[in-house]
């Protein structure tokens, strides 16, 4: 009997929390925070490719790749590759006389068309592009285009924040400002309905 007026104390005081506009607002807050990063998002792109323009790749070439430091990351197998140019960085441009290079090496000189897709799949799925570069994926990678999009993010969340905080601040010191007045000129029309009226 007690574990069930527990239960229904439990529920009651959930119902309660549920039903509070804090809850709700919050609820609220979520989904309306979800839908209006998209629209961020898309003005960081757009904002930062107007302002990359000139730089090859735009924003997503703005990376540094770290030198190896194991033989891991040195490229593809490990540098067995090497010799052909699949180290831990190439041109976007070098895929395709890569990808043959490969081939070659894989299967010999009279490669069929799908061990060429095969070699040039081993290689797009062993490098990630930036910009117009591909970095070997074990490649340490300081992704400064990554770090300008938040930076700016935040900044235009930041500002978009504080102008509404601004806009429910000063709606509610009228608001209050209003109330105020309405109660003075409440408390001086009761004031002067109590005054005895003159004979």
């Amino acid at each position: 009997m007690a574990k069930k007026k527990r239960e229904f104390k439990l529920w009651k005081e959930f119902k309660e929390f549920i039903n509070k506009g804090d809850a709700f607002m919050l609820a609220v807050g979520v989904v309306i925070g979800g839908a209006f990063s998209a629209i961020v998002n898309s003005l960081v792109n757009i904002l930062t490719s107007v302002a990359t323009w000139p730089i090859p790749g735009g924003l997503a070439g703005l990376v540094t790749n770290l030198p190896y430091a194991t033989d891991a990351q040195r490229g593809l197998g490990a540098g067995a590759y090497e010799e052909i140019g699949l180290g831990q960085k190439f041109a976007v441009g070098d895929l395709q006389k890569l990808a043959g290079e490969l081939a070659k090496k894989l299967y010999g000189e009279s490669y069929t068309d799908v061990q060429f897709v095969d070699a040039k799949t081993q290689i797009t799925n062993n490098y990630t592009l930036y910009g117009q570069t591909y970095y070997y994926n074990q490649t340490a990678i300081i992704n400064w285009g990554a770090l300008i999009n938040a930076v700016i993010a935040f900044i235009i969340i930041a500002i978009t924040l504080f102008i509404i905080v601004k806009i429910i601040n000063t709606a509610r010191a009228k608001k209050a400002a209003l109330e105020a007045k309405v109660a003075a000129k409440l408390e001086h029309e009761e004031a002067a309905a109590e005054e005895p009226k003159a004979e």
